[in-house]
């Protein structure tokens, strides 16, 4: 019996334990996609290529622009800027996250009481707001672990300008300044939604520049810090990406190597695989 089958039989806790094992077994499935290894090629030479290019930009930022940046800005705490406190919230990783999570227990709760198409055409949504938390859970996981290395004081600690003022390992908010991990979230969140909806891209652009122009008009990071949390997040949801691809969830693999999202669920071509669509 296919799965489909079984689900219709079962009661509603039934069909809920039941489809978020599916979505859990064939996230960690082994990859399916025959043209995954020229993907992971293609990746592999764009995050070269961005790591090798952004991290002398962070450099030079270091050196040439971080210390005249963060004295031309208002003062930290600045009672005038409280639009911009509220702006920048609209990248942190909590909230972010949570809104992500709380749509997919919504889809988890509501997906097992639907039935055929509709269920499918939920649950085809349903896999690419998976692919959205993954892919700005893995970079913001990366970035608190990077921060917790550097310890890269935030601008004016201690006092004065000093860009170069780190405590390692230190753990603390005061040293927590690079990456950052705002920009590791917006950055990650529009790379997620451009992949998966093309058309949003301009959209997602203007988003995560305006979350990172918060963090230096709030004197939150150093320019490079900004600038190095964007790098984590794009690389960090690239490689999510390469991995739900490379499981045919969401995304397909062209014989180049180009990943492209799925075209959405529509109900004419569910009538044609949803008996099939859980058979082992």
């Amino acid at each position: 019996m296919t799965a489909p089958a079984v689900l219709e039989s079962r009661n509603y806790v039934s069909r809920f334990l039941t489809l978020t094992w599916l979505s859990l077994v064939l996230l960690g499935r082994s990859p399916s996609h025959s043209p995954r290894a020229e993907a992971a090629r293609r990746s592999a030479r764009h995050v070269l290529l961005l790591a090798a290019v952004i991290g002398i930009a962070i450099i030079a930022l270091m050196y040439a622009l971080d210390a005249w940046e963060i004295s031309q800005m208002p003062k930290r705490g600045s009672p005038d800027l409280w639009w911009m406190r509220i702006l920048t919230d609209f990248g942190k990783d909590e909230y972010v996250l949570g809104a992500l999570a709380v749509l997919l227990v919504a889809i988890a709760i509501i997906s097992p009481a639907m039935q055929g198409i509709q269920r499918s055409l939920l649950l085809g949504f349903g896999v690419r707001l998976q692919f959205l938390f993954v892919a700005v859970l893995v970079p913001v996981m990366v970035g608190e672990v990077i921060k917790w290395v550097v310890g890269r004081g935030r601008p004016f600690v201690g006092g004065d300008a000093n860009v170069f003022h780190f405590s390692h390992f230190a753990g603390t908010q005061a040293y927590s300044s690079f990456p950052s991990g705002h920009s590791i979230t917006a950055a990650a969140l529009a790379f997620a939604i451009s992949a998966v909806w093309p058309k949003a891209r301009p959209a997602m652009i203007i988003y995560a520049l305006i979350i990172l122009a918060t963090r230096l008009v709030l004197l939150a990071h150093h320019p490079s810090d900004v600038v190095a949390g964007a790098l984590v997040g794009v690389i960090g949801a690239m490689f999510v990406r390469y991995w739900f691809a490379a499981r045919r969830l969401g995304f397909a693999i062209h014989r180049d190597g180009t990943i492209v999202p799925l075209v959405g669920p529509s109900a004419g071509r569910l009538k044609r695989v949803a008996r099939g669509a859980f058979a082992p």
